[in-house]
């Protein structure tokens, strides 16, 4: 498996007021190793939160944690690409791709979300789902933007606001220019925010965060556009595009957060996998014992059906009444006519 390319904007694709180039690759490359446009590992970027980068191997290392470096699976260029990857097993892969991806993405959940917790909860989430998904993400062509939209996405997500441990309040920081930009990203819509991470922060290109996002390319210029505005109204020295891409990366490198590391992504994935099993297990044995009990023993205070009535024997036959005498036809005329046409329908008499 190997990483794909740094994705950046073509110059054209950026909206209007936007860099030409990001100042941060999305993946890193080290010295002697070529990026899009022929330039050279070394300078082909400032160092920045964004940038997706193992932390250094020794206290010698001549990178910082945040500058570009080469992933560890990545094969030389005079080797057979597949050659050095082949050798590696699926959990030397995943190792190296959170080593690779966790230290940047942890901050920019941090910027999707304000909260510390969320934002190591979302990357140890998206990275339980790669490893669950594993031979999904291993045949990407870009396995680190799939984990980032899967971060970004369980950042996001609309449910966390009725949880109770997300109702309290984050201590604030300690730079008010910090606490006000924070805020003022904060306030934008989550679709608005996620696409001023994507191009002004990791510097993909807009054709790129349009289909990260998984939103139309117009779409997409129009919530980055009303995104700078709403900052800019606000804080107006981030103006620029490229001021604000460095204060980004200056605010994501505010907090010293930390992921738990590969194994326990790992170990939670195959807990969680695990857990599932066994509850649909149980579920299934107690499904199957209720309906062998149902069928075994009869509900209480059963009655059985009545059975068909039979006909009633040695019963006389009703017989119809014959005619009436010279008295009952009286009576009835008289009832007729009293009934009919006396005053005692209306008001009755006295006897």
């Amino acid at each position: 498996m190997a990483e794909s390319p740094a994705r950046t904007g073509a110059p054209g694709s950026a909206p209007a007021g936007g860099p030409e180039e990001p100042d941060a690759a999305v993946v890193a490359v080290g010295p002697g190793k070529t990026v899009s446009g022929g330039r050279r590992g070394r300078a082909a970027a400032k160092p920045s939160a964004f940038t997706q980068a193992p932390p250094p191997s020794s206290p010698s290392s001549p990178f910082s944690p945040f500058s570009p470096r080469v992933p560890s699976w990545a094969p030389p260029e005079e080797e057979d690409p597949l050659g050095p990857v082949s050798d590696l097993t699926p959990v030397q892969a995943f190792d190296a791709l959170y080593s690779f991806c966790a230290p940047s993405l942890v901050r920019q959940a941090y910027l999707l979300t304000g909260r510390r917790g969320l934002a190591r909860e979302s990357v140890e989430r998206a990275f339980q789902l790669a490893w669950e998904r594993w031979p999904e993400v291993a045949r990407d062509p870009d396995p680190a933007g799939w984990v980032r939209a899967a971060a970004h996405e369980w950042a996001l997500s609309p449910w966390h606001r009725f949880r109770p441990r997300h109702r309290r309040p984050e201590p604030p920081l300690s730079d008010a220019s910090d606490r006000a930009l924070l805020k003022v990203v904060l306030r934008l819509p989550p679709s608005y925010r996620r696409a001023l991470l994507l191009h002004d922060g990791v510097g993909l290109g807009l054709p790129d965060t349009a289909a990260e996002t998984e939103a139309s390319t117009p779409a997409t210029a129009g919530r980055l556009l009303h995104a700078r505005r709403a900052i800019a109204a606000r804080l107006p020295e981030l103006s620029d595009p490229r001021v604000l891409h460095r204060r980004l990366a200056e605010l994501a490198s505010t907090e010293p957060l930390r992921t738990a590391g590969p194994p326990a992504a790992r170990d939670g994935c195959e807990r969680r996998a695990r857990f599932w099993t066994r509850f649909a297990l149980a579920f299934v044995a107690v499904l199957l014992g209720t309906t062998a009990l149902s069928l075994r023993t009869p509900p209480a205070g059963h009655e059985p059906s009545v059975p068909p009535g039979e006909t009633v024997r040695d019963v006389p036959p009703r017989v119809a009444p014959g005619p009436l005498s010279e008295k009952q036809r009286k009576l009835r005329a008289k009832l007729r006519e009293e009934l009919l046409h006396g005053p005692e329908r209306l008001a009755p008499q006295p006897r």
